[in-house]
């Protein structure tokens, strides 16, 4: 892939203009013999670049690493597109087209220079834990409204000192206009509290509590940048027993944060390009490979990765520097509720999980969880978008209607256009709680306020008992309101990051989503280009006996697989484990629900297919997390090396019918090798294998170049990087996400692209 040509786009915003930055990117170009164009913007620059993968990497790293004197980067986003033969380097004249939009910066991580001072004793901020400058700190968590000045953010209510006043009125220092400035004589301050909430240590002596109770194996709560974090030694047993009891939280992994860079590769493999992420401005936790599988295990039960941060905050430098080791860095909530954001409402609602709580007097303006990235075929992937880059846009070739777009119902996150810009909002999460629905509700006027948008069109998924479809049916009054199918919206969210107009064949798998016939899709493909869409693909369905409750238990997927496979089968298969989990009346009950179809509506989920196999092989009977079943799955495959497929059924489609992947044939000889002996882990790869193997024939079916992937099934690495193997082995051009989470986190980017695809429909070719 070295050798590959392609386009690197990266929008950069900060202190770029009026510094040297163009002319030194210019020189970089020339030197590394890149294509392309730099040109200035009301934000910062835009670049694209054309060249061999292997320089463009090294561009990008330049970039991070050598900026020229005075250049500062608050946020960085790249991905790669296809080229487009840029024939030399050129610095373009400055962009001041399109409607002037108010622009917010998110928080970014503290920068060098303050780290520098933090740490010397001379200096009159020495162990201070909210040093900050306008090269780095709060952002998007402090502001209440626009401009962005301190009258207008949470420090409104700490009045500047002589000397730090002297700093924000000097144009040559660091801390010009810095409106979060402050010292130890005159801005916030830290408090430990005990279990009760009554105060115990102020200032330092507050932190030096924070540090002991973590050492002493207690959980402790700590109010950060966006919200309050759960910590406990991550080399302590019983300490994460209790977190996970405590929280609710089961065998789900938890993030860990180290010290350094140097402490995480201790316990993982850290390649360039996640070492850079991980000490980006974004700072996101960075799933890694763990070097020793049961190292830290309890973080991550039975799981070969780990999710890794580093600090981000001058308070987690100066807790993880004194702790000297890792500690567990989990959202500061309970299961399925959004992270606490004032010291009462963590004193409320953590009740009975903290031991204690760490807390300041800066008040956070909204919840802000931590980003969470990975590395998907040598690209960085967003999991799940929030600090550090919420609320930056992504910015369109086509001009949007003001549109608000709400998500889902699980990892729901919200979007908004105007313009050329699109701006999705912080991961909320899932809407199943009173405490997710306000925050829902909260983001949604905030983020209208903030970016002064009076939306004229709400978009939302078809579904009719999501919380977010409820919500756009009754703020509807005034406004049009459009539909967009799950799996669809999808599609145009990978589309629109990638650039994309079709013709596409894209493919959406993931867990459930309502389909236009009023049924669960799950397994879909569709041929999508400028006149519209259409569904030429889906999983051959199977009922799923309990509904809902088969996302828990995937020991129901599995029943309502063999079931369908043959009626019979159920009589000549009772060696399959998964069936002793049963007891004698469920299996009477989910069988006569299979039978009637009663409670047991049929589906065509890929997600629900990768969680049956998993239960057929015993690795995963009940869910303890989303998507447990399918990890182990993966977990299994990756550790074999067989190169096997199973037979693929392709059945064409029939007028306004799709086609259909059968998978009986597949079951039956997964079912076959179970019985001969085969190795799990191989049924596991030629299970993987044989979809991407799907995934290329269909797309030579379709007979389209361009194959996107998406959906929550494609946060599989080993899925996804096979299937791109393959496509591009045969001559067609994969797309995968890059800045929009592939799960139900990029819903709403789909709906507004979706919503706006709509309207333009209606009327009509432009002429």
């Amino acid at each position: 892939m070295g050798r590959e040509t392609q386009r690197l786009a990266v929008s950069i915003c900060g202190l770029v203009q009026g510094v040297g930055f163009r002319p030194f990117v210019f020189n970089l170009a020339r030197e590394l013999r890149l294509s392309g164009w730099i040109s200035n913007n009301p934000h910062g620059v835009a670049i694209e670049v054309e060249g061999e993968a292997i320089r463009l990497d090294e561009f990008l790293h330049c970039i991070e690493t050598s900026l020229p004197p005075n250049a500062v980067v608050y946020s960085l986003e790249s991905r790669i597109l296809d080229p487009i033969g840029y024939g030399q380097f050129e610095i373009r004249p400055s962009d001041r087209t399109g409607e002037k939009v108010p622009f917010i910066l998110p928080d970014i991580a503290v920068c060098p220079a303050c780290l520098r001072e933090m740490n010397n004793p001379s200096d009159r901020r020495f162990r201070y834990p909210f040093i900050n400058c306008t090269h780095c700190g709060p952002r998007f968590s402090i502001i209440l409204g626009l401009p962005y000045d301190r009258v207008n953010t949470t420090m409104r209510a700490f009045t500047m000192c002589r000397a730090c006043r002297t700093e924000y009125e000097d144009p040559d220092n660091r801390r010009f206009h810095a409106q979060p400035i402050a010292c130890p004589d005159c801005g916030p301050q830290l408090t430990f509290l005990d279990e009760h909430g009554r105060s115990v240590a102020e200032r330092d002596q507050a932190l030096q509590a924070s540090v002991k109770a973590i050492r002493n194996g207690q959980v402790i709560a700590i109010k950060g940048l966006g919200g309050f974090h759960m910590m406990v030694d991550a080399a302590n047993n019983d300490a994460i027993g209790a977190l996970r009891k405590r929280k609710g939280r089961g065998s789900k992994p938890l993030a860990v944060m180290f010290a350094n860079l140097e402490q995480v590769r201790r316990f993982c493999r850290v390649s360039d390009l996640e070492g850079r992420l991980l000490r980006s401005p974004e700072s996101p936790i960075v799933l890694l490979s763990k070097k020793d599988p049961n190292a830290l295990d309890q973080a991550a039960p039975g799981n070969p990765n780990l999710g890794a941060l580093l600090p981000y905050t001058p308070l987690h430098h100066l807790l993880l520097a004194e702790i000297g080791a890792p500690v567990i860095a989990t959202s500061g909530n309970r299961s399925e509720e959004p992270i606490c954001t004032t010291d009462e409402e963590a004193l409320a609602r953590l009740a009975g999980i903290a031991d204690g709580f760490l807390v300041h007097d800066r008040p956070i303006a909204r919840h802000v969880d931590d980003s969470i990235a990975w590395v998907v075929a040598g690209r960085r992937q967003i999991l799940r978008r929030a600090r550090g880059y919420a609320p930056l846009p992504l910015v369109t070739k086509n001009p949007l209607p003001p549109i608000l777009a709400v998500g889902g119902h699980l990892k729901n996150s919200i979007a908004l256009s105007k313009g050329n810009l699109l701006f999705p909002s912080q991961h909320i999460g899932d809407l199943d709680t009173l405490e997710t629905e306000a925050a829902f509700e909260k983001v949604i006027e905030d983020l209208t306020s903030l970016y002064q948008i009076e939306p004229t069109i709400t978009a939302h998924d078809m579904h009719p008992e999501y919380g977010s479809t409820a919500f756009a049916v009754n703020r509807s009054a005034g406004t049009n309101r459009i539909s967009v199918q799950h799996h669809l919206a999808h599609v145009y969210a990978c589309m629109v990051e990638n650039e994309l107009n079709g013709p596409v064949l894209g493919i959406s798998w993931d867990g459930t989503g309502y389909g236009t016939d009023g049924t669960i899709w799950g397994g879909e493909w569709f041929r999508v280009d400028r006149n519209g869409s259409q569904r030429v693909f889906t999983l051959s369905p199977f009922r799923l006996p309990g509904s809902e409750t088969a996302i828990r238990e995937p020991r129901r997927s599995a029943l309502g697989l063999i079931r369908e496979l043959d009626k019979g089968e159920l009589d000549t298969t009772g060696e399959l484990e998964y069936l002793s989990s049963f007891s004698k009346a469920e299996l009477r009950i989910l069988l006569q629900s299979l039978e009637s179809g009663i409670n047991a509506p049929f589906s065509s989920s890929m997600g629900r297919l990768f969680d049956a196999v998993a239960a057929i092989l015993n690795l995963c009977l009940v869910n303890q997390y989303e998507g447990e079943a399918a990890m182990k799955l993966e977990h299994a495959a990756a550790k074999s090396r067989d190169r096997g497929d199973y037979t693929i059924d392709l059945i064409p489609g029939d007028g306004d019918r799709p086609g259909r992947f059968n998978w009986h044939p597949m079951l039956g000889e997964i079912l076959e090798d179970l019985r001969s002996g085969v190795d799990r882990s191989d049924i596991a790869k030629r299970f993987h294998n044989t979809l991407c193997q799907v995934i290329l024939a269909t797309a030579q079916q379709v007979d389209v170049d361009a194959v996107v992937l998406t959906g929550g099934c494609f946060q599989n690495r080993l899925l996804t990087e096979t299937a791109i193997d393959r496509l591009r082995r045969n001559g067609f051009r994969p797309y995968w996400h890059q800045r929009i989470p592939p799960n139900d986190g990029g819903i709403a980017v789909g709906q507004i692209i979706g919503a706006a695809r709509a309207l333009t429909q209606r009327r009509g070719p432009s002429k």
